[in-house]
Formats: structure tokens, sequence, C-alpha cells
């Protein structure tokens, strides 16, 4: 979606007597060609307004900081940037002989095996076991700098598959940024946490809707009990929508885990926002009927008009690499994502995938065809 330039900061400086005209000569410059150059005019002008403010030394070496971090890891992260990628969360503190343990082991080898990158805090226990089952070329590790010694995983550490952060709140932007699957070992106050804010993030749409997969040894109860008062506590006093229960798949297996991930992304490719219109790209066009169900069975997810199935459209020619897929077109409330999910299930049945068509050829090429 184009960016509107932020007018304010522009007019931060008329306003203060300062010209920064070069600012623009500068950008052009450096990155002529680029579509983004009013996205960092007003990167520049943040900072420069900040300057001009001089107010807090802190501040600036708060957003200096955050600033290298972010830099560092886009540059990293871009030579992975076609690879599907899934982040395993779980505990620091099981220990080898658990049964959790050689679970995520096996995780991490059957993720590797579908080609999917693994990607952990790059700590012991179940991060540990996830990256020793991946092996080294399909695990990424996020560690924190912290003030006293301490060691990444043997896995990763020492390698060009390590990425440390200062700062904890980027770090787990890359987590949810970078993951198109999450999988929720069992784990202390850490582990909730990040299951808890992945779900927030996704049911209010900060991030896109992938599978959240809660992955627990066979007769364990840990995610069991935790489902329990989730349902209890919040769907029932109706803190959450019960359709939000849909963002979550409990599994006790290693190939059902990666099986709930294929699954998802069968037909179902990714997802955008267009001005008022939510774009699902999807592998396969679906069917006459299957849009008909469509419009029966998810009108609640619809603040008006029809579900429309197209090819690309012009104004979304800023992703190439994606126009050969199909898109469901609709205006979303923005609200129901466990419905948005249950959507998503829908588009990735097979049944309801479009026959493909027959070629037709023309009366010269069934001529040429013939055998004399």
């Amino acid at each position: 979606m184009p960016n509107k330039p932020n007018e304010l900061l522009a007019n931060y400086f008329k306003n203060n007597g300062i010209n920064l005209d070069n600012v623009d000569e500068q950008l052009k410059l450096v990155a002529p060609n680029s579509p983004n150059l009013s996205l960092y005019r007003d990167m520049m002008l943040t900072v420069l307004r900040m300057a001009h403010d001089d107010s807090n030394r802190w501040n600036a070496k708060i957003t200096l900081q955050a600033l290298r971090e972010l830099d560092h890891a886009f540059r990293v992260l871009e030579q992975y940037k076609g690879q599907r990628k899934v982040t395993v969360f779980g505990s620091a503190r099981t220990p080898i002989e658990h049964p959790m343990y050689g679970l995520a082991k096996e995780l991490g080898a059957t993720l590797a095996r579908a080609d999917m990158m693994v990607i952990t805090g790059a700590g012991g226990g179940i991060m540990a076991a996830a990256h020793e089952g991946a092996g080294v070329e399909h695990s990424l590790g996020f560690n924190i700098t912290l003030p006293f010694e301490q060691h990444a995983n043997a896995t990763v550490e020492g390698t060009d598959k390590l990425l440390p952060f200062h700062f904890f709140f980027i770090r787990k932007l890359f987590f949810v940024k970078e993951a198109d699957a999450l999988v929720l070992c069992p784990g202390g106050f850490g582990t909730l946490d990040e299951a808890l804010e992945v779900l927030t993030l996704i049911q209010t749409g900060k991030s896109p809707l992938v599978p959240v997969v809660l992955l627990d040894a066979p007769g364990g109860s840990f995610w069991q009990d935790a489902l329990k008062f989730i349902t209890h506590q919040l769907e029932e006093n109706r803190y959450i929508l019960p359709s939000d229960m849909k963002l979550l798949r409990l599994v006790h297996s290693a190939e059902e885990a990666v099986e709930e991930i294929n699954q998802f992304y069968s037909n179902y490719h990714s997802s955008r926002w267009m001005k008022s219109q939510f774009i699902i790209r999807m592998h396969h066009r679906l069917s006459d009927a299957a849009m008909l169900d469509i419009a029966e069975m998810f009108a609640d997810l619809r603040q008006h008009g029809h579900f429309h199935q197209h090819a690309q459209s012009c104004v979304e020619l800023d992703d190439p690499q994606f126009s050969h897929l199909h898109r469901l077109a609709f205006a979303f409330n923005g609200r129901d994502y466990g419905r948005l999910r249950e959507l998503v299930d829908f588009i990735n049945h097979p049944e309801n995938r479009a026959k493909p068509q027959p070629m037709h050829t023309t009366q010269h090429a069934r001529e040429a065809l013939k055998v004399t």
C-alpha cells in the first residue's frame, strides 16, 4: 500500500525556518529507483526532529541501538526470505532425559525434512533440542545479550546462524515477524508470555494469521490444563470470542505438528490488506460451489459487499513474485480472526478447489496432431 508522507514532519521544519530540500536529493542519490523513498524520507525527518529537539541523550541512544539492530537483522535474514520458518518456544530448563526434550528434537528433525527452518531463542532445553534435531543448516538462533556470561546452544553457537539482540522487544518482533508458524512446548513464565502475546497479536490483526500449534508429550496435560482454564475463565466469561479458540491446535507428536503446518499452507499462501479489502492469496482457484458456500457460511466476516475471486490486480503489482497466485477478496470486519482461520481451513479442503480446465486446442493444432 502506498505510503502517505507525514506532512506534520515537513511542516515542523518549515515552521522553524529550516530548509530540508537536500534530504530528498540525498535519498535520490543513494536509492534513485526505490519505491520506498517516502518511507525513508519520513525516517530521516523523524531523526532530524529528534536532533533538533536534542532533549535526552538516553532517548537518542535507545533509538540508535534499536535502528542498528533492526537494520542488522533485516540484512542477515534477507538471505532466508524464500524459506518457511517455524518459531519454537519452550522451557530452557527441560532436561535431556525429559520426554519433551526428545519430542522437541524429533520436531526439529521433522521440520528440517520438510525444508523448514527452526527459530528458537538459542538457549538450552527445548530450544537446544529443536536445533539439535534440525541441524545447523535448518536452524536460526535469536540470542539475547545479557550483562553476565551466557552461551547459545551447541548447534548454533559460533555459527552465522546465531543472531544476537540487545533489546528483548526487537527480538520478540523477529520471533513473530519471521515465523510462518509457531510451535509452543511446555515452559515457564517466558513461554506463557510468548504464547499469550502471539495469540494477542493474531487476535487483534497486528500479526499475520499463522498456525499456532501447542505441542505436548503423549499423556501430557500441560496445554490441556491451560486450555481448560482459557475455556472456563476467558471464553465462558466472554473475555474472548468463542471462535478465538480456533487459533490454537493441540497435538501430541512431531508428525502432527508438521502436518498441521503443511495443511495450513496447502492452498492458502498469504494475506494482506489493500485499503478496505482483505486479500487472501491462494495456490489454487476455488470452485464455483465453494464460492457459494463461502458467501453463505462466512457472511459474518464481511462488513459489506461480496466475496470476489480474481487474479492479481493492477494495484498489487508491488508484489510481482505473487503474480501467479489466485485471490479471494472481501471487506473483512477486522475482528473475527478465529473465524478467519475457519475460512482458511475451508479454502484448504481439496474438494473446494476448482477442477483443472481442459486445454482447448485450435483446429489447426488438432490437424497437426493427426496421425498420418
